[in-house]
């Protein structure tokens, strides 16, 4: 048994070594195309609070991978339309949603950059300009980022885009 647990704890520091080099998620995409108060903007929805950041850009653009990840869903959701959600370094959840189509099948690794959809306006961006909506979620979490704003108990966990980011290359 104590073999086991500690296997479990090398694998989850393992995690948190892993390089974790930064791509902007849409393809030829800056700071420009998005709008930089739009996360934790409320009121938002049936969810509240906009947990992510919507990337704008044409119809068609390439959504590329924002770090190394492993791809552990791709599929639809009512809310997001098409979407792909994926495992990255320092345990980090990646949430790419509205997607026109998916590039990829299955439980796949991918490498920075690499292209694995294209912006859409799928589920509840239906009718709206084409967009990437990207979130990030912790699956350890951040205590000190939690604030008194409506649900901020949850950025503790839900890290803002656009300071990860902000040391994209």
């Amino acid at each position: 048994m104590r073999w086991i647990l500690l296997g479990l704890c090398v694998v989850v520091l393992l995690g948190f070594v892993i390089p974790e080099p930064r791509t902007t998620p849409v393809d030829n995409a800056s700071a420009a195309d998005w709008n930089k108060d739009t996360f934790w903007y409320e009121p938002w929805g049936t969810s509240g609070v906009h947990k992510g950041i919507d990337i704008f850009a044409q119809k068609g653009t390439s959504v590329l991978s924002s770090t190394h990840q492993l791809i552990i869903y791709q599929g639809q959701k009512p809310k997001g339309g098409n979407i792909i959600l994926a495992l990255g370094p320092k345990w980090r959840l990646h949430y790419y949603a509205h997607l026109d189509s998916i590039d990829i099948d299955g439980i796949t690794l991918v490498s920075n950059g690499s292209k694995i959809g294209k912006v859409g306006s799928t589920g509840n961006a239906q009718g709206k300009a084409p967009h990437l909506h990207y979130s990030i979620v912790s699956l350890f979490p951040y205590f000190w980022l939690a604030d008194e704003s409506t649900q901020g108990a949850k950025k503790a966990y839900y890290l803002n885009p656009i300071s990860y980011l902000s040391t994209a290359d």
